[in-house]
């Protein structure tokens, strides 16, 4: 029952991407950005879908467990950031997308004063592909670690059926089949969320006992900011808000978030789009952050056997999930929330696959070679060469996304808010903005200081100072927006 439960949506999702093939066009601007078509529902619904990926129903139940209320501290830092970033940029990106004529991030970023940065465009679209990469293989990674806590597969099975289901409706249908399979995805997503919570909270004898139950888990479990951290009191707490905000802020970065937006039909749409996009986020995080502590009380009660979460003799609190459904729910059920989290992976996956194909056929090939076909070769190359990581990788889904997300967001955002605010530095400057965000993003992790701050403030920072010291320079302007862009 668990296992048709589980193929009988998998079915349901790959038809919905499939039937996209009845309404293509065999045009690269079709297959990488829809025709620029897409309605704001639809617009709004697979934007959310694909921020909120495996890293939700994985890595962010597994943070919850271990920490408790902090996570949900993170959520309104988080979706604040996203807020106001999106609301600042969102708009201007498919305004600039429409009158450039572009087909991507880089692309947009080289071509968005007018301008032609060819060597931006390479530069930005080698660090796109790099990172797109590593990020759908998060994504290929959390669902093997689902399917090997429900059905005992090995983690390399559940990563190379979501690399098989992504190549086949990705491979036909482009972004448009992204689209309309990420908001059946979404819906699904959300109500397995849902049966979760209510189940977990009917085991435990309703709402009052599990709201009291949570405040005896531990000392620090109910406190809005983490109690063991590199800084502490106030200071501590506040860098843990501003990271995160910053972490939110990040989206507009993220190439396969941000190109759903390009895809919208038409600027004016684009508000409505928005409003589909937040309510579903904050209902999503809202249930995750509260499964995630339902989690940590059924543990430590018993009622579930945390040694179902253990994963090479230690606990792996981002079993969580798929571990608890296997104890709670009827097999159907089971079925269905399995399903969700799988649905996160894919519907953020193939965002990643696309619009890492979109870069690397678009941005790195010769002109030349531009076309539908060269699109499609792109995509089966970014398929294999994300599953490869995801089978090799030793990182977990939480570090590998934070890691991807953040250089990503530190690389794109800084350059994208000096556009959106009427800068207009020249190529040399929007490279070095580019490459310093970069790398103080990368040398923020790796050193560690990620612990007392999200390395995108740090690294945003750096990249507006260099735009600062360039216009000192003479390598920037402030051009005025003209009456289309305003």
């Amino acid at each position: 029952m668990l296992l048709a439960s589980f193929l009988g949506f998998l079915l349901l999702f790959l038809l919905i991407g499939f039937s996209s093939v009845l309404v293509r066009s065999r045009k690269q601007s079709d297959y990488l950005l829809a025709g620029s078509s897409v309605p704001p529902s639809l617009t709004g619904l697979s934007a959310v879908a694909t921020n909120n990926s495996g890293f939700m129903f994985i890595g962010v139940i597994g943070y919850t467990y271990a920490t408790g209320l902090p996570a949900f501290t993170m959520m309104v830092g988080w979706i604040l950031g996203d807020w106001m970033a999106a609301t600042l940029v969102t708009r201007k990106v498919r305004q600039m997308t429409e009158q450039r004529g572009t087909l991507t991030i880089p692309e947009l970023l080289s071509r968005w004063g007018g301008e032609n940065f060819q060597l931006l465009k390479v530069v930005a679209a080698l660090i796109a592909v790099a990172l797109l990469g590593v990020y759908a293989a998060a994504q290929f990674k959390a669902g093997g670690k689902a399917l090997q806590a429900l059905f005992g597969w090995d983690l390399r099975t559940g990563a190379i059926i979501g690399a098989v289901m992504v190549l086949c409706y990705g491979f036909s249908g482009g972004l448009r089949a992204s689209v309309w399979t990420d908001a059946a995805q979404s819906v699904v997503m959300i109500v397995a969320m849902a049966v979760m919570l209510v189940a977990a909270v009917s085991t435990v004898g309703g709402w009052q006992p599990a709201w009291s139950g949570l405040h005896e888990v531990s000392p620090g479990f109910f406190q809005f900011f983490p109690t063991e951290s590199a800084a502490s009191g106030l200071t501590g707490a506040l860098l843990f808000l501003i990271g995160w905000t910053f972490a939110g802020a990040a989206v507009i970065g993220q190439p396969h978030v941000m190109v759903r937006f390009m895809a919208c039909n038409d600027v004016k749409s684009i508000r409505r789009a928005r409003v589909y996009y937040y309510l579903w986020f904050v209902a999503f995080y809202t249930l995750a952050v509260s499964v995630g502590m339902m989690a940590r009380l059924l543990m430590d009660r018993g009622a579930v056997d945390p040694s179902l979460v253990m994963s090479g003799g230690a606990l792996d609190a981002e079993l969580a999930l798929p571990v608890m459904a296997e104890v709670l729910l009827h097999p159907a059920a089971t079925g269905l929330v399995l399903a969700g989290l799988f649905a996160a992976t894919i519907s953020t996956v193939d965002s990643l696959v696309l619009s890492c194909s979109a870069c690397l056929s678009r941005d790195l090939m010769p002109s030349r070679w531009h076309g539908y076909g060269t699109a499609r070769v792109a995509t089966l190359v970014v398929v294999g060469v994300s599953l490869l990581i995801a089978l090799f990788a030793r990182e977990n889904v939480f570090n590998l996304v934070l890691f991807a997300w953040g250089v990503l967001g530190s690389a794109f955002g800084g350059l994208l808010v000096v556009y959106a605010l009427g800068g207009r530095p020249r190529e040399s400057l929007t490279i070095a903005m580019v490459l310093v965000a970069s790398a103080v993003a990368i040398g923020w992790r790796m050193s560690g200081l990620n612990a007392t701050l999200f390395e995108v403030l740090p690294a945003v920072v750096s990249a507006w100072l260099v735009y600062g010291v360039g216009r000192l320079c003479g390598l920037s302007g402030a051009a005025k927006l003209s009456s289309a862009e305003a």
